[in-house]
């Protein structure tokens, strides 16, 4: 870029239905993991800024929790999707990411009433084209189209990378002129002890799949930088009910060994030093309503 030229940078926030593809697409959009990655619904809590610098470009990507229905009673689930419009009311541009396995999901179509409603134009990214046959892709994006606020539509899929790299240069050309807001060698928001329990409670997901429910949270303890380069963390996982701890520890605690094991490969990829993670599980059954925490991840209590 010549010294003249007009810098970019905005905020670009990922909506969808729960376990469309955001986290994944995030990743591939920013060329680095910075959101956990499950395939159980729900994974992302709050919101996370994935700062991308393209053709002079910085674009600051919003990844949002799934957007869905709340049950009745469930506080975490009605912050969770609060968290996921105020990243799509605040952005500069909206990208909505549908799965095209399941493109009439009730949850999608609620947003797309609600975006209409609220007069807001969106891209629409139809993700995961890898598993539908292109006749069927086209009648999707048709009955899209209809709608009459989407421009583009891209058909991309994040976990491969295909149409990625289109979506990212119409995100940047449509960008408003303006300094950029973070440093050019800044990925991310989250501070490194809420990387690290984020990558925890992934591990938790991955290993533990639909035996434990989502009533399940991590939190850093301790970190503790030392002389030799590396790092101890002592880290809290926190559950509901006895039998659910029972669940995390495992047989002669083999299962919390493995997630832990998990874990501390992920985070020296990550941090890039030795990690001595030291994992503990505890039951607290109000968790879910204790307001510290959620301020802690960025979550409205009140909402």
């Amino acid at each position: 870029m010549s010294a003249s030229a007009p810098t970019r940078c905005g905020y670009v926030a990922l909506i969808g239905a729960p376990n469309s593809g955001k986290s994944t697409l995030l990743n591939a959009l920013v060329g680095a993991k910075v959101s956990i990655v499950s395939p159980k619904v729900q994974t992302t809590r709050r919101r996370v800024l994935g700062i991308a610098i393209h053709e002079g470009a910085q674009i600051v990507f919003v990844d949002t929790p799934g957007i869905f229905a709340p049950r009745p009673g469930r506080r975490l689930e009605r912050a969770m999707v609060s968290a996921a419009w105020a990243g799509a009311e605040d952005a500069d541009l909206v990208v909505l990411l549908v799965d095209v396995t399941r493109p009439g999901d009730a949850d999608t179509g609620a947003i797309v009433e609600r975006l209409k409603k609220a007069g807001r134009k969106a891209v629409l990214a139809l993700n995961k084209i890898d598993l539908v046959k292109p006749p069927v892709l086209l009648e999707i994006a048709d009955r899209f189209s209809k709608q009459g606020i989407f421009e583009p539509i891209f058909m991309i899929s994040g976990l491969s990378g295909d149409g990625v790299a289109d979506l990212k240069r119409h995100l940047v050309q449509a960008l408003p002129e303006g300094p950029w807001l973070y440093p050019e060698d800044q990925l991310s928001d989250l501070p490194e002890r809420l990387i690290a329990a984020e990558v925890t409670r992934e591990q938790i997901f991955l290993q533990l799949r639909n035996e434990l429910p989502y009533a399940s949270t991590v939190e850093t303890d301790k970190w503790e930088d030392r002389k030799d380069g590396s790092v101890r963390i002592e880290q809290t996982i926190f559950v509901e009910r006895p039998s659910q701890k029972a669940i995390v520890l495992g047989e002669h605690g083999q299962r919390i060994k493995l997630i832990g094991a998990r874990a501390r490969a992920e985070l020296e990829a990550l941090l890039g030093r030795r990690v001595h993670l030291f994992l503990f599980v505890r039951v607290e059954k109000a968790w879910t309503e204790d307001r510290e925490r959620y301020e802690a991840i960025g979550l409205d209590f009140e909402s």
